[in-house]
């Protein structure tokens, strides 16, 4: 109430707020053009006005923005892809997205990224958020969705068979003929990146190949981190004869150390990549990788994230979509002369 016991008004929220009382309407009725700063001033004064007991206010917190969110760390080509996927599942729905990126690509200001992100979207700008390859666990006051979740998530997820996938790049090299294969992970914290190195060690394995440690070089899906490992591999006297990169940004830094060294793919080296990222195809030599079916991971994300919203979906659900070997023109049997 205000002064004299008069009905909380709009135009008092308004004036309270610094704003309009347009800007009011749009905020209380959950539509967009509204910023995040201002969506919390026009909050705030209804909180302080007792304008939150109203029928109005009351219908704020029920209502929908039908806006769904991307947050993503950077945009990549896997990202743009996932985001095709996500548009097509879209179309027509009656849902409008809003992408929300990382300004900072790596480093120190990478952690907790998701988090920050969520907190601005969540609840007043989007009805839901799907979430690309978090740095932790995903927690939201509105229904996310995680597209390759960290190890151990209990959030709902759609990622691709990266075990099987993994396992049949080290069985194809082993097939050539290949016995010294090195491995480039990616971000360790990943269930993706985890499943993908888990295929490789299990693969040499079973074929009786013991794993070298000092062939598996830690990185962490930034494309820049295989170019110190290629060459810390390629420069040993025991070099491998194959290296399996855990992503196709990777594996293509891969190609350009081994071309830098002189080295011929895939006469003196087989090089396979993971996602079939548009790039790999146009690589020369073409890159073998795994198909992981980006365009499909952000469909089906998509698709479970508005079953969230809508509540016809459970909180639990997780999709695994299969995955394919590509083979292309950077896999051959070893050389004699790189032979072990």
């Amino acid at each position: 109430m205000v002064d004299g016991g008069a009905p909380v008004t709009m135009s008092d929220v308004a004036r309270l707020a610094g704003v309009s009382t347009a800007t009011v309407s749009r905020v209380v009725n959950g539509r967009y053009g509204v910023s995040a700063s201002t969506i919390a001033q026009v909050r705030s004064a209804i909180e302080r006005l007792g304008y939150e007991s109203s029928l109005v206010a009351a219908s704020l917190r029920r209502s929908r923005t039908n806006v769904l969110g991307l947050v993503t760390h950077s945009f990549q080509s896997y990202t743009a892809e996932v985001l095709k996927g996500v548009m097509e599942a879209l179309a027509q729905s009656g849902y409008d997205l809003i992408v929300y990126a990382n300004s900072h690509l790596y480093g120190t200001y990478s952690e907790g990224w998701e988090r920050r992100h969520l907190t601005r979207l969540s609840g007043t700008l989007t009805d839901g958020c799907i979430v690309v390859t978090p740095w932790g666990e995903v927690r939201s006051s509105t229904p996310v969705v995680v597209i390759d979740p960290v190890r151990d998530s209990t959030a709902p997820s759609v990622t691709a068979d990266n075990l099987a996938g993994a396992t049949t790049v080290a069985e194809h090299l082993l097939s050539l003929g290949h016995r010294r294969i090195g491995f480039i992970t990616g971000r360790p914290n990943l269930a993706a990146a985890w499943s993908r190195e888990e295929g490789y060690r299990r693969a040499l394995t079973e074929a009786g190949v013991p794993v070298d440690p000092a062939l598996i070089g830690r990185g962490d899906f930034n494309p820049e981190s295989a170019v110190p490992l290629a060459r810390a591999l390629l420069g040993r006297e025991d070099r491998p004869t194959a290296i399996f990169a855990a992503s196709d940004g990777m594996a293509l830094k891969v190609l350009e150390v081994a071309a830098e060294l002189g080295l011929n793919v895939p006469d003196d080296l087989s090089v396979v990549g993971f996602d079939n990222i548009p790039e790999a195809a146009l690589a020369e030599p073409g890159l073998t990788t795994v198909d992981q079916s980006m365009y499909r991971l952000g469909y089906e994300a998509a698709r479970m994230l508005k079953g969230l919203v809508t509540g016809e979906w459970e909180e639990s659900r997780r999709i695994v979509l299969p995955t394919r070997l590509v083979v292309r023109g950077s896999t051959a049997p070893p050389s004699l002369t790189t032979r072990p």
